[in-house]
């Protein structure tokens, strides 16, 4: 295949038939280079740096571009490529027989020339060439070698690459190219960017150090270098730098000072430095002076190997240095072929050969003919083409360090060796389709890409060549570690190797044995700024703080982390749930009721149990089928009845285990079906029951033809489809199906069935209650029958406990969660079905297996024997003694708490206080015993200002030997600015003093000294606040005039900050005018500090505080490569890395030389980068360049922020710029102004009797300096050394001095300021009106005794405008209010530009910082005329929070939901904020809202009825009770013990009205109260039923002959003491538990998390027990005396009611037990309460019922002979 460029060239048909040529329309005219050859190679090199383009006004052919500035190196890297195709061709083992030519290109290091250039060697230059007829032949070029630039390689690359044209670049770093997918066909033999960087990265993760400071230079090497290093760092995540400084060029201690301080106070103990061997060492030097060891450096391959750093000096702080180091190449014979290079001279002019011409007139400085016009006239020489290139010095020739020709020479080599290959391809083995191979007539560039992929060849240097994946080729760097030998020698060795193999990819390989490491433990050291977290948490991120710097948060429930340092944790599935570790999910645990459960076994027991009774009862029947008691009883239907009663058993068992689809449709069908079997059956036994007897009356034996077998049959039948019919219509409707819950517990799958139709459910339960009332109530009506057909009796109590069970079912099924609800109804179930078995069938079995002489016609018909019930008449005396006693030896046995004793100790602090205090006599003088000989000015005045001033760079401090007193240090290299600010002072002090409004009557004196140093500083400092008389004297007081009452200055910060920690301590006030530290703003530390200053970088926050008001959290930065531009970015990335308003998108650095293709690669970043927002720090110069760059590649779009270099800047408001500049917003700052300086410099003289004292002698050291010459005495041998004598009459005016340009006075205006304010707060302290003033008692300071916290009042308050125009005041942390103008860039209509101001940024003392904007003057050069939108990610809404992304700036994040119990509410906060205990988080998650809590409350359905429960069974007994005492004489109440049923009744009203204490918001009193209440009053209930049931047994033995003795026993008095007796045992067991472990309320949020669940902890289960177990003992007492005696002769029945009532309470009460252990919260009391009012209903129904019946419906009953049993029959 061919390539046929449209753009360059088109076929030309010249007839219908098919042509065999094509013609090119047109070619590029390149310079270049060709040879002939089998096969061609192309080649694209830089041979000049600049072109020029002609203007395109596309009214003529668009013109060639001209290339100039012929770049040596750039031929040089040609030649090599022409020197391995020779060579190549030479090699008769590597292509053989086959010819390489090439054809080589400059590209003019121009995008659009190398893009010309790149398709001109694919399509070819020729002006004709022939096609075969299948259009194939050979192409132009089979690869390319090239281009030098990773922006030109990307653009060829990208259309080459479609056609699979293998490129081969020798110098394009770019890592986007190892995209595959982009570039499929490219390959290169240079690693891809930094990869020195990466190797650097492994060693950092080799060693796990994370925290690493960053040391670079300031040129593109280390610059570079430091993006690349961020970058890398950015991405993988691995590490984090700790500082990035800047190394200065030459040596300047200030900032070699301030970097190592950083080192020093920093935690990184591992240092990266890119540097040259210059720097480091003056770097080094600071090292060693503030002795900073314990550093692991790291080296690049700059200094790796620097000889001159591996000295005994250096080594005790660079031992165990570990650095890269990559390998030069050689190439042997280039150097000759070099040498052999001969013009062509036919070809000078074309553009074919000429590359070599234009290389020679280069280098010779001459003209091949015929010469440009003018050349010969000028002197220029002619080229002969036989000049010798031995006899010049050129680098053409130097190939002592050969980088990219070695790479060009591997670069031809790996074509060459990828083309041998493919030729030695054996026919029918190839690779290709059909397993053919490519020829050399028919080659294709993507045949050639096939076999370049797998090359691997060693060059004869050694280095082995081969290309990954990703067409990269595979580098090797040494790692070097520097040795400190025992012996004092130094060896840099190789400990290992960093390389990328085919095979292992990046890999580090390193002796460790072999490492010297220079600490202690010969180890490694630890770097980290965090300690790493441990799976089962996560790291938050610390707001303004590098990302290695964060928090261990654990993860909340059901989330993990399973790695090291996760950011996130993750949420389990579903089904799973955190462990208690939080870094696995396990299976979150399943509830159900299970096989095996403890309740599950017991009801699946209790099932089979039934079940199993069930079958043993049947056959039981079977066997006895004949007999009169089966007979009688309707055996067919009691053998369906008891087969129904075993499918009840059995249908429980479909409720047990895990819920499936075919159970949970199956478990409410069965158990409908089989209880409606059951039931109807038992209504049809009642419904026989009640037609034999009517068939026994006279006339009644009709009715029995509707109840034969078939009909009975036909009934049950009819009744039971019924069921089925609805059990059918709900599963087809909406069928019960498994259903996991996760609502009761976030932990917990609660398996269950859910009923899919409530309806449905309802309507089969109403189905089978229904059925059971009427059963229920018939047999009800037949209970009276005679005992011929008293089974009805037996059905009336099976159908009570029936009703009863499901009636307590409801509302516990309901209440009760998850597989409570199953348990419930398995309970229901089998409570049901066992009452009816052991009621209807209890009775027979007994007398069919006991009192078989019972089973006959005769007993059964009731004729056989004389009584049915003979029981009791067997009962001795001794039996009933026997159960008496049982009662009476009940006992409760407590243990006696054992109280553990509290020792509280007490810790006595004893204070000393001084015995007495040493009188001290106060000497009315003292004397110094020493001085700080300064160098300063002074002048005396009422009044003295202190000066601190920086008049000297550096100071010499002798040894500190303490052999001899120190000597002074010395200071040198006088600093003229400082010294002008210096004088500044002076001159606004004199201005002060000739002002007759500002300080009148008051002469201000100064004091000034030269700080020069840190120490010295510190020195001077003390100085003006003690003085420096010999000698002064106080009054008796110690009261008078400080030396100084305030300071200006200092101008360093770490100075002010030393010097102001201690004279604050004093309050003496301190304005500096260039300390800029926003430390100092600490009130705290420095109460009385001041500046007129704005603290650090006010511009930049200026220019946040535009971010901001825009919200534009996404900002690109680009700075100039000065101090200016360096200092801003770092100042700009502090700022917002401490204020996290906004991030960088990208930071570049402008270069201060033209650099097209760096412009290129900048405005690419911006045009690629989603930010719209760019600011720029750099100078005219630079935006210049960038602009134009811009409009080349039409970037629009942009919202450009400007610094206050280029703000006002009119070398761009051209209608060139204006399209992209047009809206730029940016900022101004004023400067000042002060009248008169100037002359007053002018007028300075020195003091020629002060030249050699350490008094006014800084005005003699400038003069000295300024004129070069010395006052007498001079120096020894200045004279001699021809120096001059200063007569002290120099004029100023005569020399060129920086010292009088006062055209740009910055910190000068800002000393001016310093003293003016000093002299306002003076003044304002002066006019104080006595008894007005603000000091103590209304005072006012006096001139006399003036103090300096004094004047710090007025200091803070003072306000006042400069002649300037500017207002001075401070605000409450010492800061002076600075004013910045906002400037807008106005694009008019007619095309004129115009700078606006449309705001300023200050600081005002009322409001602080305030950004004040007319945003409708701004001009906006968009479309909509709005602001742009400039951020990486939306902001993160309340409810939310910030999950930062890996690798990118902190505003790239994604917003995560807070989990439960979490809350923000803020936007984009980082964290969710746990809600306290008694909150849970709203539905949107961006609040705390109460908890909703839960206990039986009188407001809801189930308190209010409940309550109104407990209400109606209390009225009803006061309504029983009063009809009781109002019937008290008749027979019925008299019969009955009425003083034991009026306490029954009031313990019942006791029992109704507890229930209530159960209602309610538990408090303590009423979790103390009510268990202790409902047991006493139960207790008492069931006592009084006790007592009754003993005297009915009592009364009728006493009825016996000889029985009479037992009543005395039982006499009213013995009654009530047994009632008594019997209620304080329960009365002394709650006591017990209240006193031991009381019961008190309790917030439970086990069962929910988002739900306060109220109640009550019983405190001792124990206690609770005993209390339940108490009342259950008498109870079953109670039934067991009631039925013993329920035969008893009518006269004495109530035994009956009592063994109903009893059986009732107990059966309640049984089942509270397992229903209250299992109900959560407010459920369990709910169930207990419920158990209170049905068993207290039971007993009132059971007990009263029938007696309120007689009394009021029946009175004719309410005889003593119907009591007797003697007036009526029944």
């Amino acid at each position: 295949m061919h390539f046929m460029f449209s753009l360059c060239f088109s076929f030309a048909v010249s007839s219908p038939s098919s042509s065999s040529s094509c013609r090119l329309q047109g070619q590029f005219h390149l310079n270049g280079m060709h040879e002939a050859g089998d096969v061609v190679l192309g080649g694209l090199f830089g041979i000049h740096f600049f072109s020029d383009f002609p203007d395109l006004h596309f009214t003529s052919g668009p013109q060639q571009p001209t290339c100039y500035g012929f770049d040596v190196l750039g031929f040089r890297h040609a030649q090599a490529m022409a020197f391995a195709t020779n060579e190549i061709n030479r090699n008769s083992n590597l292509l053989p027989n086959v010819t390489l030519g090439y054809t080589l290109y400059d590209n003019c290091v121009k995008l659009g020339i190398g893009f010309r250039a790149a398709l001109s060697l694919a399509s070819g230059q020729e002006e004709q060439f022939t096609l075969e007829k299948t259009c194939e032949g050979a192409p132009p070029v089979l690869g390319i070698v090239g281009d030098a630039s990773s922006t030109r390689t990307i653009a060829i690359s990208s259309v080459l690459g479609l056609y699979r044209v293998p490129v081969v670049s020798y110098y394009a770093t770019c890592a986007c190219l190892s995209n595959r997918a982009k570039f499929p066909s490219f390959f290169r033999t240079i690693p891809s960017d930094a990869f020195q960087v990466r190797a650097l990265i492994q060693i950092l993760n080799r060693f796990r150090w994370i925290w690493v400071g960053l040391l670079v230079t300031g040129d593109d090497y280390g610059l570079h270098a430091a993006q690349t290093l961020q970058s890398d760092l950015a991405k993988s995540g691995e590490a984090c730098l700790a500082y990035l400084e800047v190394l200065p060029w030459g040596e300047d201690p200030d900032e070699l000072s301030r970097i190592v301080g950083v080192m020093k106070e920093s935690t990184a103990r591992v240092v990266i430095a890119f540097a040259h061997e210059s720097q480091m060492i003056h770097l080094l030097k600071e090292v060693i002076r503030q002795n900073v060891t314990g550093l692991q450096w790291l080296a690049s391959e700059a200094w790796s190997t620097a000889a001159v750093l591996q000295t005994p000096r250096f080594m005790p702080y660079l031992g165990g240095t570990l650095g890269i180091a990559i390998r030069r190449g050689e190439i042997p014979g280039l150097k000759e072929f070099l040498l052999r290079i001969r013009p062509d001279k036919h070809h000078n002019i074309s553009y074919g050969n000429n590359m070599v011409n234009q290389f020679w007139e280069h280098t010779f400085q001459c003209r091949f003919a015929p010469p440009p016009a003018g050349w010969l006239e000028a002197g220029g020489a002619l080229c002969t083409g036989d000049e010798q290139l031995e006899n010049v010095e050129t680098e053409f020739l130097d190939v002592s360090n050969l980088r990219p020709e070695y790479n060009v020479y591997k670069a031809v080599y790996a074509l060459a060796h990828a083309l041998d290959d493919m030729l030695q391809c054996v026919p029918g083995r190839g690779p290709f389709s059909g397993s053919s191979c490519a020829t050399l007539q028919r080659l294709e560039p993507w045949q050639l890409v096939y076999y370049l992929q797998k090359i691997n060849f060693t060059t004869p240097f050694g280095d082995q060549v081969l290309f990954d994946e990703n067409g990269d080729v595979v580098p090797i760097y040494d790692v070097m570690n520097w040795l400190w030998l025992p012996d004092g020698g130094i060896k840099v060795q190789n400990v290992g190797e960093v390389k990328k193999s085919v095979f292992k990819g990046e890999e580090l390989t390193l002796n460790e044995s072999k490492i010297f490491w220079n600490f202690q433990p010969k180890e490694p050291p630890r770097s980290v700024c965090s300690e790493s977290c441990p799976p089962g948490t996560r790291m938050a991120r610390k707001k303004g703080e590098p990302e290695c710097c964060f928090d261990c948060i654990p993860c909340s429930d059901g989330n993990i982390s399973n790695n090291t340092d996760s950011l996130e944790c993750t949420i389990c599935p579903d089904d799973l749930w955190s462990n208690l570790q939080r870094d696995n999910c396990i299976p979150k645990k399943t509830e159900f009721l299970s096989y095996h459960e403890p309740l599950g076994i017991c009801l699946t027991t209790a099932s089979l149990l039934g079940t199993l009774i069930s079958a043993v009862v049947l056959g039981i029947f079977i066997c006895n089928q004949g007999t009169p008691i089966v007979r009688t009883n309707n055996s067919e239907l009691s053998f369906l009845l008891l087969v129904s009663l075993k499918l009840c058993f059995l249908c429980s068992l479909l409720f047990i285990g895990r819920p499936r689809l075919w159970t949970c449709q199956l478990r409410h069908a069965a158990f409908g079906i089989s209880f409606v079997l059951c039931v109807s059956c038992i209504l049809v036994k009642t419904m026989v029951v009640l037609a034999v007897f009517k068939a026994s009356k006279p006339g009644g034996g009709a009715s029995l033809k509707w109840f034969g077998a078939l009909q009975q049959r036909g009934t049950v039948l009819g009744l039971t489809s019924i069921q089925a019919a609805i059990c059918t219509t709900w599963l087809v409707s909406a069928s019960p199906s498994p259903h996991k819950n996760t609502q009761y517990h976030n932990d917990k799958i609660v398996y269950e069935c859910v009923v899919g139709s409530t309806v449905g459910f309802a309507v089969l339960l109403g189905y089978i209650g229904l059925l059971a009332i009427l059963s229920f109530l018939l047999a009800f009506l037949a209970r009276n029958l005679p005992d011929n057909f008293n089974e009805a009796k037996f059905i009336t109590f099976s159908m009570l406990i029936f009703c009863a069970v499901w009636v307590a079912f409801v509302p516990a099924y309901v209440n009760s969660p998850g597989k409570y609800a199953d348990a419930v109804e398995v309970f229901a179930i089998l409570a049901s079905s066992f009452g009816l078995l052991v009621a209807l069938f209890g009775p027979k079995c007994y007398i069919i297996l006991l009192r078989p002489e019972r089973n006959t016609k005769k007993a059964v018909m009731g004729r056989g024997i004389t009584s049915t019930r003979p029981q009791f008449r067997d009962i001795s005396v001794t039996n009933f003694t026997a159960v008496w006693t049982v009662v009476s030896l009940i006992a409760v046995c407590c243990h006696p708490r054992l109280w553990k004793g509290r020792i509280r100790y007490e810790a006595v602090f004893k204070s000393s206080k001084p015995g007495g205090r040493s009188n001290m006599k106060w000497l009315g003088a003292m004397q110094l015993q020493g001085q700080f000989y300064l160098s300063g000015i002074h002048e005396a005045g009422d009044v003295v200002l202190g000066g601190l001033f920086a008049v000297h760079f550096f100071s010499a401090f002798p040894d500190l030997t303490f052999t001899s007193k120190p000597q002074q240090p010395t200071c040198h290299g006088l600093d003229v600015q400082g010294f002008r600010q210096a004088q500044t002072m002076v001159f606004a002090i004199k201005e002060l003093n000739r002002n007759s409004n500002l300080l009148p009557d008051v002469t201000l004196g100064f004091s000034l000294y030269d700080t020069c140093d840190k120490g010295i500083g510190f020195r001077a400092g003390l100085s003006s606040v003690s003085g420096r008389e010999e000698q002064f004297t106080l009054n008796e007081t110690c009261v008078g005039t400080p030396p100084v009452l305030g300071i200006v200055g200092d101008s360093s910060s770490t100075q002010s900050i030393a010097i102001s920690s201690v004279v604050s301590l004093y309050r003496v006030p301190m304005v500096s005018y260039f300390s800029t530290c926003a430390c100092l703003s600490n009130r705290q530390k420095f109460p009385s500090f001041f500046r007129t200053i704005p603290s650090d970088a006010f511009q930049v926050r200026a220019l946040i505080q535009i971010l901001n008001r825009f919200r534009w959290t996404w900002v690109g930065l680009l700075v100039s490569d000065d101090d200016y531009g360096l200092h801003a970015a770092r100042s700009f990335q502090s700022d917002l890395a401490k204020s996290g308003a906004a991030c960088l998108a990208y930071l570049e650095v402008l270069s201060p030389v033209y650099n097209p293709d760096d412009l290129s690669r900048i405005v690419e970043a911006m045009k690629k980068s989603t930010a719209q927002v760019v600011i720029v720090f750099a100078p005219e110069s630079h935006v210049i360049r960038l602009l134009e760059e811009v409009i080349r590649q039409n970037v629009t779009g942009l919202q450009w922020l400007a610094s206050e270099a280029w703000t006002t800047a009119t070398v761009l408001q051209t209608p060139r710029f204006m399209p992209y500049l047009g809206g730029t917003l940016g900022i101004a700052i004023r400067r000042g102004e002060i009248p008169g300086l100037k002359e007053f410099l002018l007028r300075i003289r020195p003091d020629k009797h002060h030249n050699i004292s350490y008094g006014n002698n800084m005005v003699n050291q400038f003069w000295e300096h300024t004129f070069q010459c010395r006052f007498a005495p001079p120096p020894a041998g200045w004279l001699e050394a021809g120096g001059a004598l200063c007569t002290g009459d120099e004029q100023l005016e005569n020399v060129e001095t920086e010292f009088l340009d006062v055209s740009n006075l910055r910190p000068e205006y800002n000393v001016y300021k310093a003293v003016y304010a000093l002299a306002y707060a003076l003044d304002d302290m002066l006019q104080c009106v006595p008894g007005r003033g603000p000091f103590s008692g209304s005072s006012c300071a006096t001139l006399q005794r003036l103090e300096p916290w004094q004047l710090v009042y007025y200091l803070q308050k003072i306000n006042f405008t400069t002649s300037f125009g500017d207002q001075v005041s401070f605000d409450e942390n010492g800061d002076a209010l600075p004013i910045y103008d906002v400037m807008n860039w106005l694009w008019l209509p007619d095309g004129r530009a115009k700078v606006q101001n449309v705001g300023e940024v200050k600081e005002t003392v009322f409001k602080g910082g305030e950004l004040t904007l007319d945003e409708n003057k701004i001009f906006w050069n968009f479309q909509t005329k709005q602001p742009p939108r400039s951020v990486c990610s939306v902001s993160c809404p309340p409810g939310t929070r910030m999950a930062r992304k890996k690798g990118e700036p902190e505003c790239c994040f994604n917003c995560i939901p807070c989990s439960d119990g979490k809350f923000s509410n803020k936007t984009d906060s980082t964290e969710c904020i746990s809600c306290p205990d008694d909150f849970w988080s709203s539905p949107q998650r961006n609040g705390c809202v109460p908890k909703k809590t839960e206990f039986l409350s009188y407001h809801e359905p189930l308190g209010i009825c409940l309550t109104t429960s407990s209400l109606l069974g209390t009225f009803i007994c006061s309504v029983v009770l009063g009809i009781f005492i109002y019937h008290r004489s008749t027979p019925v109440v008299r019969a009955n013990n009425s003083e034991l049923s009026f306490q029954l009744l009031i313990s019942l009203k006791f029992c109704f009205l507890c229930s209530l204490l159960f209602i309610g918001r538990p408090r303590l009193w009423t979790c103390q109260l009510r268990h202790a209440a409902f047991g006493i009053s139960f207790v008492l209930c069931v006592s009084c039923i006790l007592v009754k049931t003993m005297v009915v047994l009592a009364v009728f033995k006493a009825s016996k002959p000889g029985g009479g003795a037992s009543l005395k026993w039982f006499g009213a008095m013995q009654q009530r003491g047994m009632v008594l007796g019997l209620t304080s045992i329960q009365a002394a067991i709650c006591t017990t538990w209240l006193v031991s472990a009381s019961p008190s309320p309790h917030k439970n949020t086990q069962y929910h998390n988002d739900k306060i669940v109220y109640e009550c902890v019983v405190g001792s289960t124990v206690g609770f027990a005993v209390l339940l177990g108490y009342i259950g003992l008498l109870a079953i007492l109670s039934f067991l005396l009631a039925f013993l005696a329920r035969n008893l002769p009518d006269n004495f029945n109530e035994a009956k009611f009592i063994t109903f009532s009893m059986l009732i309470f107990c059966a309640v009460w049984v089942a509270f037990v397992p229903a209250y252990v299992n109900s959560p919260g407010k459920y369990a009391d709910a169930v207990e309460v419920f158990a209170i009012l049905a068993s207290s209903f039971g007993l009132l129904v059971a007990l009263f019922g029938p007696k309120c019946y007689i009394i009021l419906l029946r009175p004719e009953r309410n005889t003593k002979k119907a009591i007797m049993g003697n007036s009526m029959m029944k």
